[in-house]
């Protein structure tokens, strides 16, 4: 069995136990010829416990230089990677010397031009063409790239910037932005300045610098986007302001001050990232009627779920995507209605289903379980919708045994409060879920609950919820309608059919048709885009559902709309089942390769090292 990379993190090779980072000054600029990010990075560290190394994580970063800001004492480092990870090594810097248990190590270093973390963009690939356009995802164990840290969400810490870039540009990061002064000396540079009081991990460490430009959402709320984005976004994104009302009516204030969207290039491989003061998003949200919109909601509930109670590490990733989607959906529910989040709740369902499904077939069964074992393993390859959904499930199993939304409201409040700027573990928080519900009814539930299967057995939750399907009835009715017609008598179906029905209902109809036994004929699937014109949707999550039935009954001709999809957008949660799906059409399998190939420069890393996997180009 593969062993941990430290003690407190199967992941990280820093051992905050020992020595910890509790605050970071970044000082740095951007070369965008080189595709380097090279200056400093000062870091506060607290000794523990008497020792003589400060350890640091870092992945294909040069490290010039390390002293000791007090008295400029040059420290010496080696690097090294004892478990020759692919993906970290160990910068060990000397700390004997070092009287005071509290001192700040300023290191000189600068990135590789292939940081994981950091996606660069000539400008003829951004919508302006005019100028070049970089952005960070750090989640979850990329930030070693960008900068030496200790890369584990178990450590939380402030953080200042300084970054340099050129005037045309705007620099945006994880941070509130204080103002721009030019740099002294040359005049085409302008240094941005940032500053973040309330403590994050590593993961959200996040900069986005190109030719940007904002919109006001709300009263602490912009959209920012390339110019021919930004007012579609402004549009798509007007509810923000209710959702973060709506959150804190359920979770408490908002610490974060702003709260900021950023529209990113289309190979952007997540649908969001919950960067504090500012969330990264696909521009596959821009469906145009705001249909897709939700998912603010589920990275404005990070702001309390993630960022303020953090999993403290990645084998707890569910505490914190869980719990969100949780919090999500009842802000849907207040904003939308309750049958709108049942419906919402049965998609996850079925996506859940999805993923153990695929999970299984690709021999990645263990990554099925709530509380996975990363030893040796990079959390990116974990990821996948059980955290999410299967996170979800118990908890609204918890909330339905321990007495509804009125009684889990309130604890979900007392939860955050009692964990508010720190890490847990699952431990931690079943230890305070047993103390919270105290009362010897409650407690004779919670011992009721199989624990060892839901967190640590692998597949589907021992517990099948019931959603109350009403809202969706005449479209799951009308998907029956089409499973049992005959393929010669398809005539009865018209466009009035699915005429003013929401994108979301349209999504279930489509995944009700899916999964029909025995499968719908290809005849049928060609109807349904002659009587629909599924193909000219704009929406990306309808689009997804319906190529991959395309693709589920073998339309050739539907091959080019999904490789049109893959091509102009990068996220993951459509390019990899659909690339799955084709590789497992043998007829295509050789033009999905050949596809991916040729795209691959243009994909983020993450997307194209997963996807090399799904196409069996890599063990």
């Amino acid at each position: 069995m593969a062993a941990a990379m430290s003690a407190s993190d199967p992941n990280s090779y820093s051992e905050p136990e020992k020595c910890k980072v509790v605050s970071l000054d970044w000082d740095v600029s951007i070369d965008f010829d080189a595709h380097i990010i090279r200056g400093f990075a000062h870091l506060k560290i607290e000794r523990r416990i008497p020792s003589d190394t400060l350890v640091l994580d870092v992945h294909k970063l040069k490290i010039e230089q390390v002293t000791l800001q007090e008295s400029d004492e040059k420290l010496p480092f080696d690097i090294s990677n004892p478990l020759n990870v692919p993906y970290g090594s160990k910068l060990t810097i000397q700390i004997a010397t070092v009287k005071t248990d509290s001192f700040t190590v300023s290191i000189k270093y600068e990135t590789s031009s292939t940081a994981s973390a950091l996606d660069w963009m000539r400008p003829e690939q951004t919508a302006g063409k005019r100028q070049p356009y970089l952005y960070s995802q750090c989640q979850a164990i990329h930030a070693r790239s960008l900068l030496p840290c200790q890369d584990t969400p178990g450590v939380k810490f402030p953080y200042t910037a300084k970054v340099r870039a050129p005037k045309v540009m705007t620099v945006l990061m994880s941070a509130n932005r204080l103002g721009t002064e030019p740099v002294v000396g040359d005049p085409d540079q302008l240094t941005t300045s940032f500053s973040l009081k309330v403590p994050i991990p590593s993961y959200l460490l996040a900069i986005a610098a190109g030719d940007l430009e904002s919109r006001n959402l709300g009263p602490r709320s912009k959209v920012w986007s390339e110019r021919e984005l930004v007012d579609a976004a402004a549009y798509e994104f007007a509810e923000t302001e209710s959702m973060l009302r709506a959150a804190e009516d359920l979770m408490g204030p908002y610490v974060w001050g702003d709260y900021d969207l950023l529209v990113l290039p289309p190979s952007f491989p997540f649908g969001g990232m919950e960067n504090p003061c500012i969330t990264f998003v696909t521009p596959t949200l821009l469906a145009g009627d705001r249909s897709l919109a939700d998912v603010i909601a589920h990275e404005i509930s990070h702001s309390w779920t993630g960022n303020l109670v953090t999993n403290v590490t990645f084998e707890d990733f569910w505490l914190n995507e869980g719990h969100t989607v949780f919090l999500e959906r009842k802000i849907l529910s207040r904003l939308h209605g309750e049958p709108y989040n049942q419906v919402h709740a049965n998609v996850g369902w079925q996506h859940l289903q999805d993923a153990v499904s695929s999970q299984i077939a690709s021999g990645e069964e263990p990554y099925t379980k709530l509380v996975p074992d990363l030893r040796g393993v990079d959390p990116d390859d974990a990821f996948s919708a059980v955290p999410y959904e299967k996170g979800f499930a118990l908890l609204n199993f918890l909330q339905t045994l321990l007495g509804g939304a009125a009684v889990f409201d309130v604890f979900l409040r007392a939860y955050i409060e009692h964990f508010k700027y720190q890490s847990i573990s699952t431990q931690q928080w079943k230890d305070f879920l047993y103390s919270y519900f105290s009362s010897q009814a409650d407690q004779d539930k919670l011992n009721s609950v199989d624990w060892d299967k839901w967190l640590f057995e692998t597949g589907m939750p021992p517990y099948q919820p019931n959603y109350d399907l009403s809202l969706a009835r005449p479209v799951l009715d009308l998907s029956a309608r089409w499973a049992a017609q005959p393929d010669s008598n398809l005539d009865c179906f018209s466009p009035n059919d699915l005429e003013n029905v929401s994108s979301l209902l349209i999504k279930e109809f489509l995944s009700s048709l899916s999964s029909v036994e025995p499968q719908i004929s290809l005849a049928k699937v060609q109807k349904l885009e002659e009587v629909y014109h599924f193909n000219s949707v704009r929406n990306s999550e309808i689009r997804f559902v319906w190529l991959r039935l395309c693709l589920k009954v073998q339309w050739r001709e539907a091959v080019p709309y999904v490789l049109n999809f893959v091509n102009e957008q990068g996220r993951m949660k459509f390019v990899r089942p659909l690339y799955r799906d084709m590789y497992a059409w043998v007829e295509v399998r050789h033009r999905a390769i050949d596809n991916f190939l040729a795209q691959r420069a243009v994909m983020h890393s993450t997307t194209v090292k997963l996807l090399e996997k799904d196409l069996h180009l890599t063990d």
